[in-house]
């Protein structure tokens, strides 16, 4: 009976987690949220049997080790870690590192720090609080949900300045992701960083934003949005065909190794 722990499971990518795992009676779910009891509510209404619901806060280290200590009430081991919790600035998406003056200025660095608050240290305190329950796992597949947009290649070839803070922090998540497969392949964890493709998640990209035209660009006939239920399915075939000796440390695409960020027609 497979143990899978969600984090950032209240909406979006994470909720679509819980929908999708909790489906084969076999997976013991759980999903850590900022606020349970909203989420708990949307899990008993949509009838999802075999989910838990804790509380656990990615900028608070001591909240991960308690859910942590709840977990291993719940299970001997943590077969699959979904980090998936996220910071998304709405400050840059159309506004770029220069376009913020003297009187911004301290705008933009609290935006930077915070993306990187969570989108780094975040994910740091969620694989430490769990990793001892990931060791004791047959199976030991830690898995980092990224965006493609922190790809130095698509950013620079099709000139995508925008969300700098998000990316940028992301880019950097990939880097730690790659430290901790380093560290840790030699006791057989899967470490990997996905991108769950272009999801449509309830926000929107600004009118005047030049991005939809970049992706088209890159991705000519392009299939976007998909929804996070569709993302979570090409995740899942992706990790089930992942493995820490042939795959550790990577950062691929929800299609797969050295596949399109976006999907195709």
């Amino acid at each position: 009976m497979p143990t899978h722990v969600v984090v950032g499971a209240s909406r979006g990518i994470g909720y679509a987690f819980l929908e999708t795992l909790s489906k084969d009676p076999n997976n013991k779910v759980i999903g850590l949220v900022r606020t349970v009891e909203p989420t708990q509510k949307k899990v008993d209404a949509d009838g999802l049997k075999n989910v838990t619901i804790l509380h656990a806060d990615l900028t608070k280290y001591t909240s991960l080790l308690e859910a942590a200590k709840k977990v291993s009430s719940i299970s001997e081991s943590v077969d699959f870690l979904w980090n998936n919790g996220a910071y998304l600035s709405e400050l840059m998406v159309t506004k770029f590192l220069t376009d913020f003056d003297l009187s911004e200025h301290d705008k933009m660095v609290e935006d930077m720090q915070h993306s990187f608050t969570t989108n780094v240290v975040g994910v740091i305190n969620a694989i430490n609080a769990f990793l001892p329950l990931v060791k004791k796992s047959s199976i030991k597949k830690v898995i980092t949900i990224s965006t493609g947009m922190a790809d130095n290649d698509l950013v620079s070839k099709y000139g995508i300045w925008e969300s700098a803070s998000y990316s940028s922090s992301k880019a950097a998540l990939n880097n730690i992701i790659c430290k901790y497969d380093a560290k840790f392949r030699p006791e057989g964890v899967l470490f990997l960083s996905l991108s769950p493709g272009m999801v449509d998640t309830g926000g929107k990209i600004p009118e005047d934003s030049e991005l939809p035209r970049k992706f088209f660009a890159y991705t000519p006939n392009m299939v976007a949005p998909i929804t996070p239920a569709q993302s979570v399915n090409y995740m899942l075939k992706v990790v089930d065909a992942s493995t820490a000796a042939q795959d550790g440390g990577q950062f691929y695409s929800h299609l797969g190794k050295h596949q399109a960020w976006l999907n195709t027609a």
